[in-house]
């Protein structure tokens, strides 16, 4: 596994330093870095409405939260550069293409800004350190390297780390875990088998060619499908919760109520309609909908 996995690309590749940057921020997954900040935005917004917050804190739990988030993807790449390269979907990224080589400049490149979330982190407060610590041992420890290529049930096992951005959020204006950025945190955690398994069953059979069985590959798809709407329908529930535990207003109640009955619609609509491009759709409506409800706790504070 860390040699020169098949199918990777190692010849010279004639390339300029703006190509070089665009391919050391490809390897990050910046969509993916963009909504775990945002999460941890909403979340520090919410502390902030109750113990304030200075402009030095925002600036940097902004900064180890996005070098966390970047450099631990950077890493997750560096580990599945093997199966990168065989799936079509994944290909292309500049691990498998060669435009990052050797491979290990790319993990070098996420231990780094890792290392430097940590220092951050822990000049903010102890458990906003241990939130960074976990993320990366939640999804590179236990997910990728643990139970990625064991188990069905992977992204369940690993799937805590996806809910850590939020709760350092709130640590890192608070200082402290209440119940307000559990539930949060959980409702991210929740969020992940619906945006994860409807991928994973439109692309199948990539994962079932490299032997990563996900819950699609190994699960009938029906039967799959029951498990996302049983998260769906969890995550609606928990996300009206938050509305009465974090004694938010109207408008978060009514973005949480329409966005989750959007979400709960269009996963029941593929029990009877099981079309293969549906799957994708109800893959990239996930994203948006997790953006909404955060942001809708960001204005809310406000209005």
């Amino acid at each position: 596994m860390y040699g020169n996995p098949v199918g990777i690309k190692t010849g010279y590749i004639k390339k300029t330093w703006l190509d070089s940057l665009k391919n050391y921020i490809e390897v990050t997954k910046p969509r993916s870095v963009f909504l775990l900040v945002f999460t941890a935005l909403g979340t520090m917004f919410l502390a902030a409405s109750i113990y304030g917050m200075t402009t030095a804190v925002f600036i940097k739990s902004l900064l180890a939260i996005t070098l966390a988030c970047s450099g631990v993807n950077a890493v997750s790449c560096y580990v599945d550069r093997d199966i990168d390269a065989v799936m079509e979907r994944t290909k292309h990224r500049p691990i498998p293409s060669g435009r990052i080589a050797p491979p290990v400049k790319a993990l070098i490149w996420g231990l780094a800004q890792f290392v430097l979330a940590l220092f951050i982190a822990y000049s903010l407060n102890m458990p906003s350190f241990v939130c960074i610590f976990l993320g990366m041992l939640g999804y590179v420890g236990i997910y990728s390297l643990l139970f990625k290529r064991k188990t069905a049930w992977n992204i369940i096992l690993g799937g805590f780390s996806g809910g850590l951005p939020a709760m350092f959020g709130w640590t890192a204006v608070a200082g402290r875990i209440e119940l307000l950025p559990v539930l949060v945190s959980l409702l991210v955690v929740l969020w992940i088998p619906n945006h994860i398994w409807n991928l994973a069953i439109f692309y199948k059979d990539d994962y079932r060619k490299v032997g990563v069985p996900m819950l699609p590959v190994v699960c009938e798809t029906r039967r799959t499908l029951f498990y996302i709407l049983a998260t769906v329908l969890a995550m609606f529930a928990l996300s009206v919760w938050i509305y009465f535990a974090g004694n938010l207003g109207a408008f978060y109640l009514v973005v949480a109520v329409v966005c989750g009955l959007a979400i709960t619609a269009g996963n029941m609509f593929l029990l009877f309609n099981t079309e293969q491009k549906r799957f994708w759709l109800l893959y990239k409506l996930s994203s948006p909908y997790l953006f909404l409800l955060f942001l809708a706790m960001m204005l809310d504070v406000y209005l």
